[in-house]
């Protein structure tokens, strides 16, 4: 007689999975509740103390963890010296493992949830049953997800036995299962901010269509543990699905939005921003951030830190616009915007919190890991090194620092009463940069305020920015030729602010 053991944390479907392997005249193993379940259900089963002869002790964390259980799970059924082994300690086989683990994210995700409390829910016994069962998957068939018990049951309904490639497939997904438990307790315990490893692990949540462009394939997932600004615990409300390029971004605006408290909209294109502006309500932001780039708008995305109302809708609607986020949406709002059926509402967060303190890139053959660009400055962290800053002009200054940081290098950023006029990025020098923001400011220039992400290797910014009439500078200095702008900003009367930090972002 063939024997399946059965011990599941999320009990869910497997009294059906009991009684159809049961009655396909396969003996029953079991553990715990697992046992008790099947037992008041009425299916045969047998205690997994009848099997390794020895009593569940330690409050329970040792009761599968004995030869009789791993004896019958790994030995090589065509191998003599194998057979013989488990016939002189009269271990029987066990063919098939049905297994899932202790939620251990779940438990720690709970409010109170104490030290100790986390470390009894490790599973242990769970994944080791798991990995014995998958390493002789020759020979046993191991299920960690009790959605392929359909198609387990219905190979042997129909062959007698599951097929190589069914049990490969599911050992497979054992191994991805108890690695990615594994790294979660890792990433618990873990309180090095560099560690000599690092492994992360992700969910998936869907496929995609594709990825940036129609021939690439992509998929989206999730992070195990919830991360502040997390696009996927946002809402859709309507429109099509969401594409590769809607999620990066959308991740872009929703790093911009944590950036600010006061009422702000940001328009993103390309994941930089095109038209960010904060006002004493959306009304306002919305208007402005509109009006600081109206032609890059269309086809971007457009987000709120708060409510979308009627108005906002009105103008949303006359835009082709790929994606709208905000936490909240008036019921004259979506009515409104229920009538352009291919963009995407989504509703976020309440709360823009500041992004995940680390980030990733993955580079050919490693992965780089940073710390975030969470530097946050006020006047008393800069330096006028000349001219005279008015105190209404300090808001803007810091707005257009706090932007700069999201735009890709080398950056500039032209601001004016709480709004961008200008924004040049990506390009690689800093005065072509500068040219780009200034030319699609125009007249919107005179007497704006100029950001940049790093310091003036030369005077050629400034002396740009004289020919526009921008009254102010604010960049991180530490040219060695830092004098020749000051020098040139003196000549002109532009007033000159040094923050000491840099703001690179090449991805």
């Amino acid at each position: 007689m063939k024997r399946a053991l059965i011990s599941v944390s999320d009990k869910t479907g497997v009294v059906g999975i009991a009684k159809e392997l049961s009655e396909l005249g396969i003996e029953i193993i079991s553990t715990g509740g697992t046992f008790k379940l099947l037992k008041d259900a009425g299916i045969p089963v047998l205690p997994i103390e009848e099997v390794t002869h020895f009593p569940e002790m330690l409050e329970g964390r040792v009761k599968t963890l004995h030869p009789m259980i791993h004896g019958g799970l790994l030995f090589k059924r065509n191998d003599k010296n194998h057979v013989n082994a488990i016939n002189n300690h009269d271990i029987q086989p066990i063919d098939f493992v049905i297994v899932n683990l202790y939620p251990f994210v779940e438990t720690i995700k709970k409010e109170g949830c104490s030290f100790e409390h986390a470390v009894e829910n490790i599973d242990i016994g769970g994944p080791s049953m798991l990995r014995s069962a998958a390493k002789n998957h020759t020979d046993v068939t191991v299920i960690c997800d009790l959605k392929d018990a359909k198609e387990m049951i219905r190979q042997l309904k129909e062959e007698g036995e599951t097929s190589l490639d069914f049990r490969r497939y599911c050992a497979a997904k054992v191994f991805r299962l108890t690695a990615a438990y594994d790294a979660m307790i890792a990433e618990y315990l873990t309180e090095e901010e560099f560690p000599e490893r690092i492994t992360h692990t992700y969910t998936k949540v869907g496929d995609l269509r594709y990825g940036e462009n129609p021939h690439q394939k992509a998929a989206f997932y999730q992070t195990v543990f919830q991360e502040p600004n997390s696009l996927s615990l946002c809402d859709q409300l309507q429109g099509k699905e969401l594409s590769y390029n809607n999620i990066q971004d959308a991740n872009a605006a929703l790093a911009i939005l944590s950036e600010f408290d006061a009422p702000c909209c940001v328009a993103v294109k390309h994941t930089n921003p095109c038209g960010v502006a904060i006002a004493n309500d959306h009304v306002s932001a919305w208007q402005k951030a509109y009006n600081a780039d109206p032609i890059s708008i269309f086809g971007g995305i457009v987000a709120f830190n708060g409510e979308v109302n009627e108005t906002i809708a009105l103008g949303l609607s006359e835009l082709f616009l790929e994606v709208i986020l905000a936490p909240k949406y008036s019921l004259k709002a979506l009515e409104i915007l229920s009538f352009k059926k291919n963009v995407r509402v989504l509703v976020t967060d309440e709360h823009f919190d500041r992004p995940y303190d680390m980030t990733c890139a993955r580079v050919s053959g490693g992965l780089l890991v940073q710390t975030t660009d969470m530097v946050e400055l006020d006047k008393e962290d800069c330096k006028v090194v000349c001219g005279s800053v008015a105190d209404s002009d300090w808001d803007d200054l810091l707005f257009g620092e706090k932007v700069c940081k999201h735009v890709k290098s080398n950056a500039i950023v032209l601001v004016k009463d709480g709004m961008t006029v200008g924004i040049g990025g990506g390009q690689s020098n800093r005065v072509g940069a500068a040219k780009i923001a200034l030319e699609q400011a125009g007249e919107k220039a005179i007497g704006a305020i100029m950001a940049s992400d790093a310091f003036f290797p030369m005077p050629d910014t400034v002396e740009l920015a004289v020919q526009y009439k921008i009254k102010a500078i604010i960049q991180p200095g530490g040219s060695i030729k830092d004098d020749l702008s000051i020098e040139a900003c003196k000549k002109h009367n532009i007033a000159m602010v040094l923050t000491g930090v840099r703001h690179f972002k090449h991805g």
